[in-house]
């Protein structure tokens, strides 16, 4: 794969602005939804900022240290995957596109201080039962190591029919039961989340997408209110297991049901029952209506 070097971070709200007008299939074009970008983004030399890493810890509820959280990187990266989605050979529209699962595998800790190297790559376009599914895939690297210290697997969704999607007269299955508080046990702890929360990571992260700090622009994509991030709950979880992390450690998390504003959040956090199970698995429900499952999280050691 070959990679682009861009002279800096680019600027996500400008980007947003560019894939608003990219969603418009006059002004933006086509795309064929069978193409990927044939270069890759890379940017060198970027240095954390402490104030925006302890502005991010305070609204994830997260522990400030010299070592990053693990879903940190993310909102340093972010930006190169919008590049990458922003390009005419992405095969569909950055605006409207579901974060649907996200890994994150750590074999070094990136620390305060450290100057990153940057890549991300687009791959893996495949048919999904909801749509077309693509891989966004990032590395960090620290100095002049050739292994990445920090790997992402961004998979994004855009919501179509394909030929893994069930016939509109097919049957549906039947909803499994929710279940009952006595079958999970009690939450590891119940967040508030509320829109000036939401907010505030919205400018500490830069992902100003319309969806999580606008009302019009929520309903405008279907929802009944603002939205959280997906990767706002990713590192509310992890703060439920913050201090039993691996410096080498596998994040995975699939999302569910958004997370619509003002809302509660349980936090279900679970170690391995059996042998070969992740060390952690932590999920996210509505206290209110457990069948609602908003995100499934598991940590494991490499």
């Amino acid at each position: 794969m070959e990679y682009r070097k861009l002279p800096g971070i680019p600027n996500l709200l400008s980007q947003y602005g560019r894939a608003a007008l990219g969603s418009v299939p006059l002004v933006g074009g086509s795309r064929d939804a069978t193409s990927l970008p044939a270069e890759g983004v890379e940017v060198s030399g970027v240095k954390v900022d402490v104030a925006n890493l302890a502005a991010y810890t305070r609204v994830c509820g997260l522990r400030l240290g010299d070592a990053l959280p693990l879903t940190y990187p993310f909102t340093l990266s972010f930006p190169l995957t919008m590049q990458l989605m922003l390009d005419p050979g992405f095969p569909f529209p950055a605006m409207g596109s579901v974060h649907l699962i996200n890994e994150i595998s750590s074999r070094s800790a990136l620390r305060v201080g450290d100057e990153l190297s940057i890549r991300s790559h687009a791959e893996n376009l495949r048919e999904h039962p909801s749509g077309l599914l693509v891989d966004v895939v990032t590395e960090i690297r620290t100095g002049d190591d050739d292994e990445p210290a920090w790997l992402q697997r961004s998979s994004m969704l855009s919501k179509r029919r394909t030929s893994l999607t069930p016939a509109k007269d097919a049957p549906r299955p039947p909803r499994p039961e929710p279940p009952t508080a006595e079958e999970i046990g009690d939450p590891t702890v119940v967040k508030s989340v509320t829109e000036a929360q939401i907010a505030e990571y919205a400018s500490v992260s830069g992902d100003r997408n319309p969806i999580h700090v606008s009302g019009l622009g929520a309903k405008a994509f279907g929802f009944p209110n603002v939205i959280a991030h997906g990767m706002w709950t990713a590192a509310t979880l992890l703060g439920s297991v913050e201090g039993e992390i691996p410096e080498r450690a596998r994040y995975s998390v699939e999302f569910g049901k958004p997370v619509v504003l003002p809302a509660k959040l349980g936090v279900y956090a679970r170690r391995a029952v059996a042998a070969g199970d992740p060390a952690w698995t932590i999920t996210a429900r509505n206290p209110r209506k457990l069948g609602t499952v908003h995100a499934t999280a598991t940590l494991e050691e490499l």
